[in-house]
């Protein structure tokens, strides 16, 4: 019987944790705020893993690796596009100014920042037409987590 109570118990935390898990990425699609960010040139598709397209951020290129801790900010301020107009990196959540916003990022070891938003998968045989993707759209809450909503071309319109 204890064993039966245990497993239910399991079940019920497991359903909870994952509802909870839905429930914040649904919000952080309905209230993130939109930033477009430069995709810096990758291998575009990896056929092992069928059609996914790996990311790699701009704004990747223009950190000193050396100098950041291995998990932090990137602090970003936007054009009215949506595109990034100024990034900095900091350790902390705070300081933030009006306008700024957060991205959580972890450092990798081979010169390259984490933002959990690092692949796009998509349906088999449309790999083409996004090829050519200009910035990777990301939604991001108030404490820097990133939600990744699609591919944009260079006039920044979601690719569909």
């Amino acid at each position: 019987m204890k064993q039966k109570v245990a497993i239910c118990a399991n079940l019920i935390l497991v359903l909870v944790l994952f509802t909870n898990s839905v429930i914040q990425k649904e919000k952080l699609l309905e209230d993130g705020q939109l930033i477009l960010l430069e995709l810096a040139p990758v291998d575009p598709r990896s056929l092992i893993q069928g059609d996914y397209m790996r990311l790699r951020y701009g704004i990747s290129c223009d950190i000193d690796y050396d100098k950041i801790s291995k998990t932090g900010f990137c602090v970003v301020t936007l054009h009215s596009d949506n595109t990034i107009d100024q990034f900095r990196v900091q350790r902390e959540k705070l300081p933030l100014n009006p306008g700024e916003f957060l991205i959580n990022y972890t450092k990798k070891s081979w010169n390259n920042i984490n933002i959990g938003a690092e692949s796009y998968f998509f349906q088999e045989g449309e790999g083409e037409k996004y090829e050519n993707a200009k910035y990777g759209g990301v939604k991001v809450d108030g404490n820097g987590n990133s939600l990744l909503v699609g591919l944009y071309n260079e006039r920044l319109q979601l690719i569909k």
